[in-house]
């Protein structure tokens, strides 16, 4: 393992489930890997993660035994030897390949998953210029300890009904209460552009706070996506989706952005009463 090298990590959080953060994940990963950078995707949502399921990947080990090697001291522990290879070569013969930690095969495994030794297996994926994280959704110790050591958080929400932007606004508030700088909070609005009765510009002014990147809703080629096992890029590769996460990528590499995706902003009768109260 080269050394000096330090990881870029991208922890994606939501206080909701069903916001998207591992299809999110995914494709990130899948964007980043496709450019040339060394990628893992670490699924930290320790009972329930989907990652390896929408991959279709049967992951041989897990971090769990990740965690017994560790304890046991083993003298020839590779971190290497935990991951899952995920890879696809499109009819150019262009290969993209990412890693992925699975989780736990047992739900009850992940009560024995230690935050300490978490850490240090993060550590350990210091060789990739990139680890993305998908984190369950709660202000759990694990989950804060992630956090902490994270480049960029990038707090994922669907903004479509006032509890979803009260549970919204209440979670950037409880990240910026533990003195994460706001530079590091990077807001991801998800299913932008589906029909919703709240605008996001509203969220915006709510919240104190723009959003950062904006993703439209496609629910067709996620389906897709996961049917196939693929990320978008190679399932759904024509999807405004899947050229949103290309974009989101861009953002964290320098690369030059694919072509906007139009995001509108409908105007619902609950936006007008948001206006006439909270404009």
């Amino acid at each position: 393992m080269p050394e000096g090298r330090r990881s870029i990590i991208i922890s994606i959080f939501s206080t909701s489930s069903g916001n998207g953060k591992t299809i999110t994940a995914i494709n990130l990963a899948a964007s980043l890997a496709n450019e040339g950078y060394a990628v893992c995707l670490v699924d930290l949502d320790l009972q329930f993660g989907d990652v390896t399921n929408y991959l279709k990947l049967e992951p041989i080990h897990t971090i769990i035994d990740a965690q017994l090697a560790m304890e046991r001291g083993d003298e020839d522990y590779d971190v290497m030897d935990y991951l899952t290879e995920f890879s696809h070569t499109d009819e150019n013969g262009k290969r993209t390949e990412f890693f992925v930690m699975a989780r736990p095969p047992m739900i009850f495994d992940a009560y024995g998953i230690a935050v300490p030794v978490v850490e240090r297996i993060i550590n350990s994926l210091q060789w990739f210029n990139f680890v993305i994280v998908d984190l369950n959704a709660a202000f759990s110790a694990l989950n804060l300890a992630v956090l902490d050591t994270s480049t960029i958080i990038n707090y994922l929400g669907v903004v479509d009904f006032l509890p979803s932007v009260k549970n919204f606004k209440l979670g950037y508030d409880t990240l910026l209460r533990f003195e994460y700088e706001e530079s590091k909070i990077r807001l991801v609005e998800n299913r932008a552009d589906s029909q919703k009765l709240i605008n996001g510009h509203d969220v915006e002014r709510l919240v104190g706070e723009k959003f950062f990147h904006r993703l439209p809703n496609d629910f067709k080629a996620v389906t897709k996506s996961i049917h196939d096992g693929m990320p978008l890029m190679f399932s759904s590769p024509d999807s405004a989706l899947s050229k949103s996460f290309l974009d989101l990528a861009a953002e964290y590499t320098n690369k030059p952005k694919a072509e906007p995706a139009v995001v509108s902003q409908t105007k619902g009768f609950i936006s007008k009463i948001w206006n006439k109260f909270f404009g």
